[in-house]
């Protein structure tokens, strides 16, 4: 009774803490719910917090394997995940508001494409990874005397504490929807669909900045230290020389 008094909160945090941070996902599911209501915007969390799910189970299975891969292809990584962040950014920025808001037109929710969309944009960031490790770090997640049945529990805490945040953000958000009307909706969706994208170019920037522009500088300073020391000038007297 101990052991699951341990992690049940433990469980909850993680998962309230994975989803807290308003990043694209988050403003997706705003989007979905002020256009579309706010089931569609609740199952695009469920996926987010499938896939958020998936990567705890990543993470508590083979945190170096992991570490290792990502390490390994980040660059990849990052530019898929841009990818797919730009691709819905344009899809926003281009999305008419105004079938959302016919009040003669019946639109049917395709809660399933929701769901889908919403894992595909959280699993295209697998640096969230590094995220949960320090969370799994910082609340002792896992303790060698963990049995299966105590992972199940706290695993299915973390998945709990995803859904109830999405749940939380999309009633609140839902309350404030009647007062947005059709400009309202078409700004948002360019803001928000402009926020992707920017996103999705500085994440892209980044990579190619860490790839290929980073190592170069640090192969130049080695070279300049190493000619400094063949030399025999000391770093500050190559500057009284200038």
């Amino acid at each position: 009774m101990n052991e699951f008094m341990y992690i049940l909160p433990r469980g909850l945090a993680i998962g309230i803490l994975i989803s807290a941070p308003m990043g694209p996902i988050g403003m997706l599911i705003i989007q979905r719910t002020l256009s579309k209501g706010r089931w569609p915007a609740f199952f695009t969390g469920i996926g987010a917090a499938f896939s958020d799910l998936l990567y705890c189970l990543l993470t508590g299975l083979g945190i170096s394997f992991i570490t290792d891969f990502i390490e390994q292809h980040q660059f990849g990584l990052q530019m898929l995940g841009a990818l797919v962040l730009a691709a819905f950014g344009v899809y926003l920025f281009r999305k008419n508001p105004t079938r959302a808001l016919k009040p003669n037109e019946i639109t049917v929710n395709n809660y399933w494409l929701d769901l889908v969309t919403g894992f595909l944009l959280t699993f295209s960031n697998p640096l969230i990874l590094f995220f949960i490790i320090g969370l799994f770090a910082q609340f002792s997640f896992i303790l060698p005397e963990f049995g299966p049945h105590h992972f199940i529990v706290g695993y299915s805490m973390i998945f709990a504490g995803a859904l109830l945040w999405w749940y939380l953000i999309t009633m609140l958000v839902n309350k404030l929807r009647s007062r947005f009307n059709v400009r309202s909706l078409w700004l948002i969706n360019r803001i928000i669909g402009g926020v992707l994208i920017g996103m999705a170019v500085v994440g892209a920037g980044y990579g190619i900045h860490n790839e290929y522009i980073a190592p170069h500088k640090v192969h130049k300073t080695v070279s300049e230290s190493q000619s400094r020391h063949q030399a025999g000038i000391p770093p500050a007297v190559k500057y009284l020389t200038l």
